[in-house]
């Protein structure tokens, strides 16, 4: 079940169902509401069920190794997404929604795959990058949480500091966590930046610049916000 292909019919299909559900839940929000505890819960053990039988499945099929440890950014995302749902956390939410959401979406987008539809792999893998923003859409649209444009920096720091002891790890062990030792093994966007100190370079202004798209979307919604706030207030005093 080997031979998957970027963009094949399966491959948009899978991206086209993502977009499908994040746009459902955003126009369906308040019919949603009266059923957000069982939303939460779905996406709360979607997680977890997706990290552990990804794990099982490397070891029952002879597979794993040590650079499967969960310490790739989207693992942690999993780990902090299911961490806000237990315990609020607004700093916590500000580096979920930008190592969480468009990272998340960019790894469907040129994914590290072999493996084609219906393979488990496939399945997990597709199930679990969209799980992550979609967690961080549930905050959003039925928990409130917002982003200032402050975070931006912040998180690009937080995730500078989480960065040294994985690269530090990556030479003890050998290991690729976070992709700081080279790019992926496929084709995906990390191959065109480059080599040596390079691209730590690039890898540092992608992040920026992810970081930066990532925002808009907020940005627009804060916006929003305001101006609707504004009228509301404004037609209130007439």
């Amino acid at each position: 079940m080997q031979g998957f292909e970027l963009f094949s019919a399966q491959h948009l299909i899978t991206l086209g169902l993502f977009l499908a559900v994040c746009l459902c839940l955003v126009l369906f929000r308040k019919k949603l509401k009266p059923h957000q505890n069982v939303l939460k819960w779905t996406i709360f053990w979607t997680l977890p069920a997706c990290e552990i039988s990804a794990h099982l499945w490397l070891i029952l099929t002879g597979q794993w190794e040590i650079g499967d440890l969960p310490l790739h950014l989207c693992s942690m995302s999993s780990f902090l997404a299911m961490y806000l749902f237990l315990k609020k956390s607004v700093k916590g939410f500000y580096v979920l929604y930008f190592i969480g959401t468009l990272p998340a979406i960019l790894a469907m987008v040129t994914p590290e795959m072999s493996y084609v539809f219906p393979h488990f792999h496939f399945i997990e893998y597709f199930l679990h990058h969209s799980a992550i923003p979609i967690a961080a859409l549930y905050f959003i649209l039925f928990e409130g949480y917002r982003v200032p444009r402050k975070a931006i920096l912040y998180t690009y720091f937080v995730v500078n500091i989480i960065a040294v002891p994985i690269f530090i790890l990556n030479i003890l062990l050998d290991t690729n966590f976070f992709y700081l030792a080279s790019p992926t093994e496929s084709k995906t966007i990390l191959s065109f930046f480059g080599s040596g100190i390079m691209y730590y370079i690039n890898l540092e202004i992608a992040a920026l610049i992810v970081f930066s798209i990532t925002y808009i979307p907020m940005w627009q919604l804060l916006k929003w916000e305001s101006r609707k706030s504004k009228v509301n207030s404004y037609e209130h005093h007439l």
